[in-house]
């Protein structure tokens, strides 16, 4: 009798560049679990028709990325509750016959929060996150359904208001509210790509910020970003990007392959030895 390996893969456009074959690869040789997890680069406009032959493509699920995550949410037969509420779909896997799509992003950041900081959630009551485009919809969608009140500020106030207007517990706000803002927080999240490597930097004065108060930064290239350095020149508690990335992919390996894996120092150890070794790449 002939036995079917699970396969699982990344789908992007251009998706060379993903470390996730590398993440979910460790994990299934550390695990000794049978399986492989593949690049899929899908142009945008085969997108849709490739999502839904998944399954006769031999794929028991995967994840998207950029460009296709908005694609894949409007694609699938149904979706999670932080697939609803954030908008955008990146794991995906099979229930019965019903492609299902989720969003992990939620997931890993509070994960990695927790692994790094475990009493965070004692003291946090009020948050400002930096940004309005997919990452800052996830990090408002967990920390809200923790009762956390978050503060969305962004350069372009509509954009900021889009991302608020779809929680309870969150308000938008314009960039030159910042300090005030930053006076009343229990934690900081850079949502945005300022500071990532070659992106402009993320020009932000912490001085009226808390010594007590979390900085989080979701960059992880470079490892340490120049808010994470003035952030611990200052005393904060700092929590960083690469955590995030690795936790985020616990669900969907879960899924696809019928083990939970752990995050554990040797894949990060593995994962930053590349982002060295790449410098520029993200």
């Amino acid at each position: 009798m002939s036995v079917t390996i699970p396969r699982a893969c990344v789908m992007g456009h251009p998706v060379a560049h993903s470390r996730s074959p590398m993440v979910h690869g460790h994990w299934l040789k550390t695990l000794g679990l049978p399986g492989t997890y593949e690049l899929a680069d899908v142009p945008e406009a085969e997108f849709p028709r490739f999502l839904t032959s998944l399954r006769a493509r031999g794929y028991a699920g995967g994840n998207i990325t950029v460009p296709h995550k908005e694609a894949a949410f409007r694609t699938v037969d149904r979706r999670d509750d932080a697939a609803e509420a954030i908008g955008a779909v990146n794991t995906v896997w099979y229930e019965d016959d019903q492609l299902v799509g989720g969003n992990s992003d939620a997931y890993g950041f509070i994960a990695h929060l927790a692994a790094s900081l475990p009493a965070w959630d004692e003291s946090t009551r009020r948050c400002v996150v930096l940004g309005a485009g997919g990452a800052a919809r996830a990090i408002a969608f967990a920390l809200v359904a923790r009762g956390v009140d978050v503060a969305v500020v962004n350069r372009t106030f509509a954009r900021a208001r889009d991302v608020a207007m779809h929680f309870a517990r969150a308000s938008a706000h314009a960039w030159d509210e910042l300090p005030g803002l930053l006076a009343r927080a229990d934690l900081l999240v850079n949502a945005t790509s300022l500071g990532m490597t070659g992106k402009p930097a993320l020009a932000i004065d912490l001085a009226p910020l808390r010594r007590d108060a979390i900085v989080y930064e979701i960059v992880y290239v470079p490892l340490e970003t120049a808010l994470l350095r003035d952030a611990r020149s200052r005393g904060h508690r700092t929590v960083d990007g690469l955590g995030m990335l690795l936790h985020q992919a616990v669900p969907g390996f879960a899924r696809w392959f019928g083990v939970t894996p752990t995050v554990t120092p040797e894949l990060r150890a593995l994962i930053e030895a590349d982002i060295r070794a790449k410098s520029g790449s993200v």
